[in-house]
């Protein structure tokens, strides 16, 4: 499968730059080997803090 990065940064919701934008494969990677979440999985208000935790993101979820 190709990674499309320039048409993925078009629709990233992540505020974060880094050198993983773009590369949806290899940010789920990086951040699920370190029990997170990537920013796009977020609602806009939660993404923001960049905290990218699990509990974070069931706070998010469920409010």
């Amino acid at each position: 499968m190709e990674c499309k990065a320039s048409d993925n940064k078009k629709n990233c919701t992540c505020t974060y730059e880094c050198t993983r934008r773009g590369n949806c494969c290899a940010c789920v990677s990086y951040h699920r080997s370190r029990n997170e979440l990537p920013g796009c999985f977020f609602p806009a208000a939660a993404e923001r803090t960049y905290d990218r935790s699990l509990r974070a993101f069931i706070t998010a979820r469920s409010a």
